[in-house]
């Protein structure tokens, strides 16, 4: 039996990845329908392929059969509370309904069966966002400060959570089915068509000669796949399985190892043009254009990958690791020129479609069909076994059907904050700290992005985020997109932030070292990224479409760039030599220093720095000669 319920769930997810291609081209069906049909067919789906006698370790047929029992139940309930909702969504936006005590009951047994799928397929924290939002519009009234709120009873709470479009059926879910799905999708068909495979191999070969060798190429790989995968941790394990263990064998420690690839796989999420889906989400939400929100990302992305290689660079050098010799070195041939348009012609035929005026939606579905066609001719191992394609629609299928479960969850703070007004009281006190000053604001605000969005996926911890914290940091005065950008840089470095990191708790397995070291490394190398967000708030000109003009762009390019390698090389302890621990510290107080907004403070301290680099390099120039 449970073989074929496992069956149906990936049949279903087979229709659900098909589906997603038919919306972005034709356009979904009557929201109500559409999105209550889809949630159900995703609740079957994550209830097939993550039962409950999967996480409860039981012995016994009988016990076996309850659970399965329990899970059924369940989905039974789900299947009649989206029937209901989909019934009464007339009378519902006419204000003329009224529900029984099933109808509330099942409602609220449905939000529990989505808390308990996520707590399945994104474990504890993030089903626990919105059992505690339920929680709080129950008895927020009870709270003091800005918490307290008037009240509200179970049937109000679930007329604004399920029967209507501000909770659960809400923008989000909608955002999900008509334009995140199908790029979801689309990561999958990338690494099911062995696009993955081909850029690996071609990042080894690119950073052959270099010291960081299988470092840096990890750093290329896993920025570029990690921004079509839109997940953190299947980037880490997708690539790193392969560029972990290499970079071990060339002499890094294991710690160091699996934080070079925890942190590249979590700035592919910051990567254009996809940015792990984030990017048209963003489009949506903001109502921007979705290249400029791209082109926007541009430099900051680069800073960052720009600071990890400075970083493996240092380090390859400070344990004396030479570079790969040439006749080990990875080799490009014409086939693997070819083959590397698995990955890039389909990322160019979505800017031409995007350029060309179309939905991003329509570039998702051109993408996806690209990149079969491509794949078909370019792969012999795909022709010779076609159903890889089907096995990738049904792994997309699935992971579209989690972050489904997962955002309709979210649905419910959204319907909370709505409710209780909480949302405008916080960004209201916001408001009032940023009136003391704009950066102990934005500081509250990262710390505040980086809790929330722990243990988080990007795209469902980039959304709690902005729903959140967005209307308050907007309260400050900043331009929408800054708003979004900065709120989702610290969304997507919450994955290898500590305690939590699941990057590093998806890398540690793999480079055999404990996760929280990896956690505090990735930290250390990913410095940068967390100074990023600060730096084009203040310095718009670096977003490049934001009060952009020349004198202030090249000032913040000349101190970003002397300010990274001045963090790395104190971070690290080497530059052309070991460092004394004094000039560590000089250089970490000047690569902060240069970034204020004060002029005299960034002259002082970028000629401190400069003198800095001049000394340890006629330094070690002098040691080299007494040798």
């Amino acid at each position: 039996m449970e073989k074929i319920i496992r069956m149906i769930a990936l049949t279903l997810a087979a229709g659900l990845a098909l589906q997603s291609v038919y919306v972005a081209y034709f356009g979904g069906w009557e929201p109500s329908i559409h999105r209550s049909i889809a949630l159900f067919v995703c609740v079957i789906i994550v209830i097939g392929t993550s039962p409950l006698v999967q996480s409860v370790p039981v012995q016994g047929k009988v016990f076996r059969v309850l659970l399965w029992g329990i899970d059924f139940l369940l989905a039974g309930i789900t299947a009649y509370a989206c029937w209901r909702f989909v019934s009464a969504i007339d009378d519902i936006e006419n204000l003329i309904v009224e529900f029984s005590l099933w109808d509330k009951s099942a409602a609220i047994i449905a939000v529990a069966t989505l808390f308990e799928l996520t707590r399945r397929t994104f474990g504890l924290l993030l089903a626990s966002v919105g059992v505690l939002s339920l929680l709080y519009a129950f008895l927020g009234q009870d709270l003091p400060w800005i918490f307290r709120h008037s009240g509200f009873s179970v049937e109000q709470t679930m007329e604004v959570v399920w029967y209507g479009f501000q909770g659960v059926f809400g923008f989000p879910t909608g955002i999900v089915l008509s334009l995140i799905l199908v790029f979801i999708v689309f990561g999958a068909l990338l690494e099911g068509v062995g696009a993955g495979d081909v850029l690996i191999k071609i990042a080894f070969a690119l950073t052959g000669k270099s010291r960081g060798g299988p470092a840096h190429a990890a750093i290329v790989a896993s920025g570029l796949f990690g921004a079509t995968s839109g997940s953190v941790t299947a980037n880490v394990v997708g690539t790193g399985a392969f560029t972990i263990p290499m970079i071990r064998r060339r002499g890094f420690s294991p710690e160091f190892s699996g934080a070079v690839e925890a942190a590249a796989s979590t700035g592919g999420q910051i990567m254009p043009p996809i940015m792990g889906a984030a990017a048209f989400l963003m489009a949506n939400l903001t109502g921007l254009p979705y290249l400029k929100i791209a082109t926007a990302a541009a430099l900051p992305a680069f800073f960052y990958y720009f600071s990890l290689f400075c970083a493996v660079s240092l380090e390859a050098k400070r344990v004396g690791i030479e570079p790969i010799p040439a006749a080990d070195r990875e080799q490009i041939t014409k086939t693997d020129i070819l083959q590397s348009f698995m990955l890039l012609g389909p990322i160019l035929v979505i800017l031409a479609t995007l350029i060309a005026g179309r939905s991003p939606a329509m570039a998702g579905f051109w993408a996806i069909l690209s990149a079969i066609a491509i794949a078909l001719v370019l792969n012999p191992a795909l022709r010779a076994n076609p159903k890889r394609i089907l096995d990738a629609m049904i792994k997309g299928g699935v992971a579209g059907a989690q972050i489904m479960v997962a955002v309709a969850s979210i649905g419910v703070l959204l319907a909370v904050l709505n409710l209780t007004g909480v949302g405008i009281k916080f960004a209201t006190e916001i408001a009032h700290m940023g009136a003391d000053g704009l950066l102990p604001a934005l500081i509250l605000a990262a710390a505040t992005c980086l809790v929330l969005g722990m243990g988080m996926p990007t795209l469902p911890a980039y959304l709690i985020i902005v729903l959140v914290l967005g209307p308050a940091i907007k309260f400050l005065g900043l331009p929408t997109l800054s708003v979004h950008l900065f709120v989702f840089y610290f969304g997507v470095l919450s994955a290898i932030t500590p305690p939590v990191a699941l990057a590093a708790l998806a890398a540690a397995p793999i480079a055999k070292a404990n996760p929280m070291r990896i956690a505090v490394v990735a930290f250390k190398l990913a410095l940068v990224g967390f100074l990023v967000p600060f730096v084009f708030v203040y310095e718009p000109s670096l977003l490049l479409v934001l009060d952009f003009n020349w004198p202030d762009f090249l000032s913040v390019i000349v101190r970003l760039s002397l300010a990274i390698w001045l963090l790395s090389t104190g971070l690290i302890g080497f530059d052309a030599d070991k460092l004394l621990l004094w000039s560590r510290a000089v250089r970490l107080i000047c690569g902060f220093a240069i970034l204020v907004t004060d002029p005299r403070i960034q002259a002082l301290a970028l000629i401190v720095g400069v003198i800095l680099i001049l000394f340890e390099k006629r330094r070690s120039s002098g040691r080299k000669s007494l040798i």
